[in-house]
């Protein structure tokens, strides 16, 4: 189950620390300030997401956001994971922040090389275009897909429903590939995994984004991949959270980007988990985060 040898290398990192940024334009759908940028004059693009520009939190300090996103792909790394898209801390043009690899999705690059009319992303079969859900998706009650995983049930607004809403389903695939990355989340306390957090990547690979608010010391598991609830993780899996648990002094770079504290805490939930290799049942309290998109 590991991509380890797909990930990309030092050199793509040293592109990452070291090209000027061009400023592209802004993600407006972001809570924090998000630019898209260009990496000099490669065409390559990042997110660069300058400390600056973060919101404050309750429950994490301020400025601390980018480097738990750097933190989050260093523990990815360590595992062999290769969920997250490579990630650095460096100045930019607004002033020291993450910048991280921008990955092109499958459903960005559908049509691309068609041959006739463009599909608008949607998989064709002859003369008939097929939707193809995302790797997390919300569904009508009792048409959630074989290979999908129902999370939770929920009611949305609906006019022509006798009542005015339905009854629909959020759910996501039971794929390896978001095993992974549900155990790197378990891991690293992530406290914000969203449907929108989740890349198919036009290479095959499923990606994780937005880790600003992970690795507290505290309980904050919030997350939409919660079908594996209560089952047994893979072997797989589960031996290279054993390989970071016997070799804590691999995070002591970590110490760089958060606290002792939470790094102590990382390798007693990598302890816990190898201990007893169960994913979490979800807590009463705000399990999913909100909006979950």
């Amino acid at each position: 189950m590991s991509d380890r040898e797909d990930v990309e290398a030092g050199p793509a990192d040293d592109l990452l620390r070291e090209a000027d940024l061009r400023v592209l334009g802004r993600i407006a759908s972001a809570s924090n300030a998000t630019l898209l940028c260009e990496l000099g004059d490669t065409g390559e693009r990042c997110v660069y997401k300058p400390v600056r520009g973060e919101a404050p939190l309750w429950d994490f300090p301020d400025g601390t956001l980018a480097g738990r996103e750097v933190a989050s792909y260093l523990v990815s790394e360590a595992l062999g994971f290769g969920v997250v898209p490579p990630t650095v801390l460096r100045d930019g043009p607004v002033g020291p922040g993450m910048v991280q690899r921008w990955i092109d999705s499958r459903e960005e690059t559908d049509g691309d090389e068609t041959d006739g009319d463009e599909t608008d992303g949607d998989e064709t079969d002859g003369d008939e275009t097929v939707d193809t859900p995302d790797l997390v998706d919300i569904f009508d009650d009792g048409s959630v897909p074989d290979g999908y995983l129902p999370v939770v049930t929920g009611l949305v607004d609906d006019r022509s429903a006798p009542d005015g809403y339905r009854e629909v389903v959020l759910a996501h695939a039971d794929d390896e590939r978001l095993w992974r990355m549900a155990v790197l989340d378990v891991l690293i306390n992530n406290a914000d995994r969203k449907g929108g957090h989740v890349i198919d990547g036009a290479n095959g690979r499923v990606y994780g984004v937005d880790h600003g608010i992970c690795l507290h010391a505290e309980p904050k598991l919030r997350t939409v991949l919660w079908g594996w609830a209560g089952r047994r993780a893979p072997d797989a899996l589960v031996a290279p959270v054993a390989a970071l648990a016997d070799r804590p002094r691999d995070l002591v770079a970590l110490r760089e980007l958060i606290t002792r504290a939470e790094v102590d805490a990382l390798v007693r939930r990598a302890r816990a988990f190898v201990a007893h290799p169960v994913m979490p049942q979800p807590s009463s309290r705000r399990p999913i985060p909100w909006p979950p998109f």
